[in-house]
């Protein structure tokens, strides 16, 4: 059955507010929790992050002040939203077990939406950058055991696999090569559309979290790791956020928000287990509905444009419904590993000249490889443990990959 948002009535106005007491949400128990429920938490999260950063953009670049009223408005809502899917967190769950939400969150997420994109170069990127936050959730997991004793396949629900994928070391590419061409947004599908918004907002989230994170963990091969991955996180946020379509307008990619946070918050409501955390999604599609019709109206009385000729069927497509992806993961990895970024598209490392940029800003970040964070996590748990920690349900796909007891520091470099 189709749904259409545009023909739903809102059942809140404007001017319902959340009281405190309201933004203060019973905690998850994190040893019993759903994966995917932490999951799903994190990205709406993140998608209020974005409504709440695009306002204020929106806001410093509009001369119109009846507009900036109405933003306003709307964003205190997404600013109370925020808070109340934050107060979710339990506080006896630190930093790494969140983080491995997080790139749980981008590896599953990234592979669902790739496996259903129809645009060819959209899935591309897609299948690029789910390889190395793959990796990443890889190396979080073995600070996590040597750090913590902390086991992160049940933190992953055994969903999701834990072993390298196109590592980390290898990702660090010149800043020219993560920008990719821009998608039209007046030809392309909603589906299409939605993924980039959503993928952008998490991977935005991902990366403000390891820049304000990395200098509170414990110790200092920690904090390097962090900060070497919020590096990554830049290159992914560059790499999703360039293929939105630039030249929307303000009040069109408003527009645009509130349908992607609409979409959003109804496919976590129909996905999710949890009755308690289930109630907050459908609290949060009929804030969104609000902000939606809110949106339409503004964009036609500013801009004298109807809804259609921004999202021309307001029907949502397929919803997001999380799930195991570990088959195409593998495949994905056995195909592409030894990718890199060459200029708006990809090239086999390879065939990569010798002289290029990609090989001179590795030889300037990376100028040891026992520098290297990524590689210095490893390492430091083989030598602990005689192996580095995983979760297989098979030998890995990449050969090169295999062995337990080494780092390989030369997939795609």
């Amino acid at each position: 059955m189709s749904f259409n948002p545009f023909r739903e009535q809102p059942l809140k106005s404007a001017n319902d507010f959340y009281s405190w007491k309201q933004l203060a949400l019973k905690p998850y128990n994190k040893f019993d929790v759903d994966p995917y429920t932490r999951v799903r938490i994190i990205l709406a999260a993140g998608a209020e992050f974005e409504a709440v950063w695009f306002g204020h953009q929106f806001h410093r670049h509009c001369d119109n002040n009846d507009i900036r009223r109405e933003i306003a408005v709307t964003r205190r809502h997404e600013q109370q939203q925020q808070k109340r899917i934050a107060s979710l967190k339990p506080i006896g769950e630190g930093i790494l077990e969140h983080t491995i939400g997080y790139e749980q969150l981008a590896v599953d997420l990234t592979a669902i939406f790739a496996q259903r994109e129809s645009d060819k170069y959209v899935k591309m990127a897609m299948d690029f950058a789910l390889l190395e936050d793959f990796d990443h959730l890889y190396r979080y997991a073995d600070l996590l055991e040597m750090d913590k004793g902390i086991v992160a396949e049940k933190l992953v629900g055994g969903y999701t696999e834990l072993m390298p994928g196109r590592p980390t070391i290898a990702e660090h590419r010149y800043p020219m090569d993560d920008i990719k061409r821009y998608v039209n947004f007046k030809k392309a599908n909603s589906l299409t559309k939605l993924d980039i918004n959503i993928l952008t907002a998490a991977e935005q989230q991902t990366m403000n979290y390891y820049m304000n994170q990395a200098n509170f963990y414990q110790n200092k091969m920690g904090r390097q790791l962090y900060t070497e991955i919020a590096m990554i996180e830049e290159q992914h946020v560059s790499l999703y956020g360039g293929l939105k379509d630039p030249n929307c307008t303000w009040l069109e990619e408003n527009l645009m928000h509130e349908y992607t946070e609409c979409y959003l918050y109804y496919s976590l409501w129909q996905d999710e287990t949890d009755p308690l955390v289930k109630k907050v999604w459908e609290q949060h599609f009929n804030d969104e509905l609000s902000h939606l019709h809110k949106a339409a109206e503004l964009l036609n009385k500013y801009e004298n444009k109807v809804w259609e000729q921004v999202i021309p069927k307001g029907e949502f497509p397929e919803l997001l419904k999380f799930r195991s992806n570990i088959d195409y993961v593998r495949e994905v990895l056995k195909n592409t590993v030894n990718l890199t970024g060459a200029g708006e598209d990809y090239q086999p490392v390879g065939e990569v000249a010798n002289d290029s940029k990609f090989f001179e800003y590795q030889s300037q970040v990376n100028v040891k490889d026992c520098d290297v964070a990524s590689h210095c996590v490893i390492k430091k748990y083989i030598a602990d443990n005689d192996r580095d920690y995983r979760f297989e349900t098979a030998e890995h796909p990449v050969v090169e990959l295999r062995d337990r007891k080494v780092d390989n520091t030369t997939v795609g470099r």
